[in-house]
Formats: C-alpha cells, structure tokens, sequence
C-alpha cells in the first residue's frame, strides 16, 4: 500500500505540473513563439507538448484517482464507479457528437489522443471519470456528515450537487477551451453562453447524475466510509482543473463563467470538504438508514490510513 500511495502522490503532482505546462504553452509559448528560442530544446518541448501534454494531463489524473480509488473505497467499489462513469460518459460524447443531442453540435480537434470511432479522444470519458468521482464524494462525505440524520435524501442530494460540481467546472472550462488559439474542440453553431449552447449544461448534468445514480445503486447498502484525511485529494483534484479552467477563461476575459463556477463549484466543494472532515457526526447510513461501517470485504475501509510521508 505504501507504494501504491508513492505512485500516487507522483501521478498527482505530475498531473497537477503537466496543467501547468499546458497553461504556459497556451497563453504564452503559442501566442509568443520568440520564447522557444530562449530555452534549450524549445521547439521540440513545445511539440510534444502539444500533441501530447493534454494526454499526459488526463491519463495521470485519472491513475492518481484510480490508485486513490482502489485504496480508500476498495477494488469492487471503485470498479462500481468508473465503469459506468467511462462507459456513460463516452456514449453520451459519442452521442453528442453524432446527433447534437446530448450536449449541442459539436466536435474534437486533435490534442487529446486517438479518437474513439473518430468521434472522441479515448481521454474524455477518463476525465469524466476522475472529476466525477471526486466531485461526487465530495459531495457525499460533506452532506452525509453534515446532515447525518436524513438518510438516502442525503444520497439523492449527493448525487444532484456531484454532478452540480461536475457541470460547474465545464461553466469555466468550456468557453475557453472552444475558444483559445490552440482549441480542443469547437461548437459548430455557437451558443449564447459565451459560445456554449444551454444544452450543454443539461447533457453535463443529465450525464453526472445517471452514471452517479448507477454507481450508487451498485454500491448498495455498503457504502464507502471515508476517513477525514481522504477527502484531500478530491479537493485537490477539483480545485486544481477548475484552476486550470478559471486561468484560461482569465485570459480570455469570461468573467461571469468563472463567477458562476466559484460559486456553484469551488463554494460547495470546499464547504462539503470541511464538513466531511468533523468527526463529530455519524459517518454514513446504509440504504436503510442505519450507521453501518465497511468491513474487510472492500480494503478495510474503515481503518486509518497509512501515514504519509512528508515532503
């Protein structure tokens, strides 16, 4: 387990840098090329890096929560979870791309890897899956803990505000990346939202909260307790790509995007974060109601984690 979290931690930093190298390439490599010529190596930096940094970004966010996953919730619910989240999401982006429904007409540039049919970069659903996960156990450590006594209306809540927290991401990724100098995909007819059709907050709900809903129910009774100290990463997670989003849509100059995503995203996650970590409420309810812990079937969920070293 201990190598596993090493793993762990580096995916996450590395996913966390690569966003930052994308950042710098973007805004300030592509529209000002003389800086190549002041680093070593510039132009063949700059290559890679836009053919596969956004690659690199996705694939180690998505080990960083896979590893996460399997460590905290278990093997069987960590698998209940991405397996519809990527199966889901990719039909519905495979969907959205042949017909304009869910999400409105649009369609992928190159940037993000091999396209799935020629349709959809295989790192989509991936992405889906590792802000979908973290947004929702956000949501449902912080309400479960705050609001102990209602039950599976917590659960139903989880599920409307994980996928609130997914879709308010896309308020301030969207606009930017359809829109920069060096775009991941465009909007065939563009919208009133800052050139995002209004649909496309309703497919990126609808999508959240079904494969949300189905992760849940294949969850069942024996739901993932999580010890306060787990709920770092997702909160990393979340805060990091909606940095990401809310830098680009800065330079673009989208400022009601991104007070929509601080209030609808960051507000709620952060709030559901500091909740999740009181002790001082019962931790989780069964689909019936009762406080019911998780026991060795799924990692011995319950057991404090493995201390991490500090830097």
């Amino acid at each position: 387990m201990g190598l596993l979290m090493r793993v762990e931690r580096f995916c996450l930093i590395g996913h966390l840098v690569s966003m930052a190298f994308g950042l710098a390439g973007i805004l300030l490599v592509a529209p000002h090329p003389e800086f190549l010529s002041l680093l070593p190596y510039g132009q063949k930096m700059f290559r890679w890096s836009m053919a596969g940094g956004g690659v690199a970004y996705i694939l180690l966010g998505a080990i960083a929560v896979a590893l996460y996953a399997y460590r905290t919730l278990g093997l069987r619910n960590w698998l209940m979870f991405m397996i519809p989240a990527i199966g889901i999401s990719l039909s519905s982006e495979l969907l959205g791309t042949s017909t304009g429904f869910p999400f409105g007409d649009y369609s992928y540039l190159s940037g993000l890897g091999y396209k799935i049919a020629g349709l959809v970069p295989f790192t989509i659903p991936l992405s889906w899956f590792y802000l979908g996960l973290s947004a929702y156990l956000l949501a449902r450590t912080g309400l479960s803990r705050r609001l102990p006594q209602f039950g599976w209306l917590v659960q139903t809540g989880a599920i409307a505000l994980g996928a609130l927290l997914l879709t308010s991401w896309d308020f301030v990724l969207d606009p930017a990346m359809s829109q920069t100098t060096l775009p991941f995909w465009y909007w065939h007819q563009p919208g009133a939202f800052f050139g995002m059709p209004y649909q496309n907050f309703v497919g990126w709900m609808g999508t959240g909260i079904v494969f949300m809903s189905v992760a849940t129910l294949l969850w069942g009774q024996r739901l993932p307790v999580l010890q306060p100290a787990d709920l770092n990463l997702p909160l990393v997670i979340y805060l990091g790509n909606f940095t990401f989003a809310m830098v680009m849509s800065m330079a673009a100059g989208f400022w009601v995007p991104i007070a929509l995503g601080l209030l609808l995203g960051v507000l709620p996650a952060v709030l559901c974060w500091q909740w999740g970590r009181s002790i001082s409420q019962i931790p989780e309810f069964s689909a019936a109601g009762i406080a019911e812990p998780i026991g060795d079937e799924v990692g011995n969920l319950t057991a404090t984690p493995a201390p991490v070293p500090s830097k």
